[in-house]
């Protein structure tokens, strides 16, 4: 039981290893949309990241429960599995932090550009690079 255990457990972990990289692919893809044109890419990558999330999550769910197997030992080819598993995840999470941060600055100008059409104060900047608002005319009125 306890080799069947393991060889169960190293196909899980290789499944979440080869998840991970297709997670990977898929974020980078998403910053690119992200920094594009595209609406409709930038959609589709968000899908294909919640999509590849939750099969991580089956795979997660699994592996913790080949791992409570009584008198399941660590073989250092499992540990070998998990390091590069947990190198790819950290990986993951600085390149979704990456996106998060892309949709920050977006949503930003947006308002900002938003703001102008309304009428509202733009932000411009000083010789020292300090912002102020500066009002100006509205481009439309409805």
């Amino acid at each position: 039981m306890d080799q069947e255990a393991r060889r169960r457990l190293e196909e899980v972990l290789d499944r979440e290893i080869e998840v991970a990289h297709s997670l990977a692919e898929t974020l980078a893809a998403e910053r690119a949309a992200l920094t594009g044109d595209s609406p409709e890419a930038v959609e589709q990558k968000a899908a294909e990241k919640i999509q590849i999330l939750g099969t991580m999550e089956k795979l997660d769910a699994e592996r913790r429960h080949l791992w409570a197997t009584p008198g399941l030992g660590l073989a250092a080819t499992t540990a070998d599995r998990w390091r590069a598993l947990m190198e790819l995840m950290a990986g993951c999470r600085t390149a979704n932090e990456v996106n998060g941060h892309i949709i920050h600055v977006r949503q930003h100008q947006i308002g900002q550009l938003i703001d102008i059409v309304r009428g509202g104060p733009a932000v411009t900047y000083s010789p020292q690079g300090k912002p102020f608002a500066k009002a100006l005319r509205a481009l439309a009125r409805a």
